[in-house]
This record gives structure tokens, C-alpha cells and sequence, in this order.
């Protein structure tokens, strides 16, 4: 719907009426977008509809892990009608392939989607034509459960706010903060929650969480469960492999973990959830802003004026009330701090591969 709302304006400059002056809306030429393995289809179509929306050309770079969507997206381009050329895919290893996108000069704009580690040397690439970047990049994201939330939904919204996609997510909710009154209830129901999730195939509608995406995966998310046992957070439930075949990891919750805990802080992209208490309102923003991060932040509460002031304390680009996770193409999605550059989706994703001219004409 965007597509025919992109526009200018006029301005009057100067008292005397002697100049016509408008801006205008130009693409911003030849786009490479970098798609990450744990969305590519969707990650790619947030990025290729406002591009080509725009009028720009575009150079398709897909993880090397999930290659398959992306070319199988190509031909469905082609068969749409667009022309060829238009819409480029070019498959390889990140520090290669991608790279070569970065730093060519005839790429005018990179949007790329992935950890924060790759997107920081990603602006140093960049920086040398100072090319437009836009970064949707890590989280760890604070869920605020409060004494007065209808645990009934908020147990396993919080459960799946983390577990889902089996916790790779750049905005998955990994720590929980829980109020007092009802800290032990909230675990206790999470535990349950998580030793009822069937793991398995994907292909079997029968299973709700699937494997991680590859065995260094696997080995990196086991690493940070037991950094979270040395450290002396206590292991609820979970926490080991499953299965002989696949990259399986059971869903993993830690309760009394405190926030110098390498899994509190660091962005863990597995199912593993860290518990920890607050006592009110005035402790969402000490503890919920308290990572490099700043993505996603989830609040459950009746009280709507206390949803409304947790909202504005947190420092992150989504925010959701009694629920999790919730997004459309109709409003913007990016993050605070070391979780991205720019937005996407909305009017505001558009904006991203567009270029600005101010035109001044003397009457």
C-alpha cells in the first residue's frame, strides 16, 4: 500500500515568492541484503518488498545454512513478472560473499539481519565508502511478569516467548523477571510448561519445538548451560541433549540467577530461560535495561497504567503488553543500543531505501 505514497513536499522559501521548492523521493540504488539462517524466508521478504517498493535493484546474500529459500524466492520473482536483474541471488560464506557486498562501490545500501558480533564488523567494512546500513541485529530481551497477571496466559506466553523456534530469535524473551507474590507459582507453572513441549521433526505437526540449527549451535548453547551451573543459578529443568538423531536441546530454565551471569547477559540463541525476582514498578528499568541490548521487553499486568509506564521505561524497539512476540509489517521493527541501526517494516522500513533531493526552482 506504501508503494504509491511515496512523495515529497512543497515548501515556501523566502518571503518573496520568487521560488518554487519541493523534495523529492529517489531509490537509493543497488541494495545487498544479508539474511540470517534462523528466518530466511521471512527475513527476506521484510527486506526484498520495500526495496523493490522503492524502486531499488537488489543483491540477495542468504546464509550459508539456509541457501534453498532464497533461491527457490528468486524464481518465484522471475515468475511474477520482475524483470530479470532486478532481483539477484548470490549464494556463499558470509566472509566471503557477503563481504565482497560490503565493500563493493557499486552497492549503495546494505540491509543486513544477524548477530551483533558480524553487524559491528560489518560498519567497519562499510566505512570505507561510507555506504547506508540499516542492522536488525541481537537481544536479550526482559519479560516482566507482575504479582497482578493473569498467570493463566502469562505462564505460557512467557514459556513460548522463549522457547519458540526453539530459541533462536533475535527478540526472544530470555530473561524473566517474576514479582515476589507470585515468583514461585510462575516457575513451578513454567517447569511444567517446558517438560510438556514434545520435541522432534518439524515436519511432524505432532512436535512443538524442533533442533538447533547445526552441531557448533548445539555445543555453543550447551556451553552457556554450564557456565550457568558454574556460576550457581539453579537448574529447574532441562538442560541437556534429546534424541540420537538431530541438534536437539531440552528447553532449559534457570531460577535465582543474578545478573552478572554470563547467560543473564549474553545473547544465548538457544531455549534457555534465566528466572530472576523484582519487587515493583521501580525496578523495570534498573533491570530490564541493564544489557548492551535493547530489542524486545514483554510486561504482564492487569493494571493497564502500570503496562503504559513499563513501556516507556524500557529501552527497546518492541514492547508488548500480556502478550509476546507480536509483529506486522504495518509498524516499525528495529531496537535500542547494540541491537540494531534503522527499522524495518511500516512507513519507516520504506524510508530505509529511499534518498532525499531538495529541489529549488527561481520563478
Amino acid at each position: 500500500g506504501l508503494c504509491s505514497q511515496i512523495g515529497g513536499r512543497t515548501s515556501n522559501v523566502g518571503a518573496d515568492l520568487e521560488f518554487h521548492a519541493y523534495s523529492v523521493s529517489e531509490p537509493v540504488g543497488v541494495v545487498g541484503i544479508i539474511t540470517p539462517w534462523n528466518g530466511p524466508m521471512a527475513t527476506l521478504f521484510t527486506k526484498l518488498a520495500p526495496a523493490l517498493a522503492a524502486g531499488c535493484s537488489v543483491v540477495v546474500k542468504p546464509a550459508e545454512l539456509t541457501s534453498l529459500t532464497a533461491l527457490r524466492a528468486g524464481e518465484l520473482v522471475l515468475e511474477a513478472g520482475i524483470p530479470a536483474g532486478v532481483v539477484n541471488i548470490v549464494t556463499g560464506i558470509g566472509s566471503i560473499a557477503g563481504a565482497a557486498l560490503v565493500e563493493n562501490p557499486d552497492v549503495n545500501k546494505v540491509s543486513f539481519t544477524g548477530s551483533t558480533a558480524v553487524g559491528k564488523s560489518l560498519v567497519t567494512a562499510a566505512a570505507g565508502n561510507l555506504k547506508r546500513v540499516t542492522l536488525e541485529l541481537g537481544g536479550k530481551s526482559p519479560v516482566f511478569i507482575f504479582d497482578d497477571a493473569d498467570l493463566e496466559s502469562a505462564i505460557p506466553a512467557a514459556a513460548m516467548g522463549i522457547f519458540a523456534n526453539t530459541g533462536q530469535v533475535c527478540f526472544a524473551g530470555s530473561r524473566l523477571y517474576v514479582q515476589d507474590g507470585v515468583h514461585d507459582e510462575v516457575v513451578a507453572g513454567i517447569e511444567k510448561f517446558a517438560k510438556n513441549l514434545k520435541l522432534g521433526s518439524g515436519l511432524d505437526k505432532g512436535n512443538h519445538l524442533g533442533p538447533l540449527i547445526s552441531s557448533k549451535q548445539r555445543e555453543r548453547v550447551l556451553s552457556y548451560i554450564e557456565s550457568g551451573r558454574a556460576e550457581g543459578a539453579e537448574l529447574v529443568t532441562g538442560g541437556g541433549t534429546y534424541g540420537e538423531e538431530g541438534w536437539f536441546i531440552e528447553p532449559t530454565v534457570f531460577a535465582n540467577a543474578r545478573s552478572d551471569m554470563k547467560i543473564v547477559q549474553e545473547e544465548i540463541f538457544g531455549p534457555v530461560l534465566s528466572v530472576m525476582r523484582f519487587e515493583g514498578i521501580e525496578d523495570v528499568a534498573r533491570l530490564g535495561n541493564a544489557t548492551s541490548y535493547g530489542l524486545g521487553a514483554g510486561v504482564y499486568t492487569r493494571d493497564i497504567g502500570k503496562a503504559h509506564k513499563a513501556a516507556r521505561l524500557l529501552d527497546a524497539g518492541n514492547i508488548w503488553v500480556n502478550c509476546y512476540g507480536r509483529t506486522d509489517k504495518a509498524l516499525p521493527f528495529g531496537g535500542f543500543k547494540q541491537s540494531g541501526w534503522g527499522r524495518e517494516n511500516g512507513p519507516e522500513g520504506i524510508e530505509a531505501y529511499l534518498e532525499k533531493k531538495a529541489v529549488y526552482v527561481r520563478l
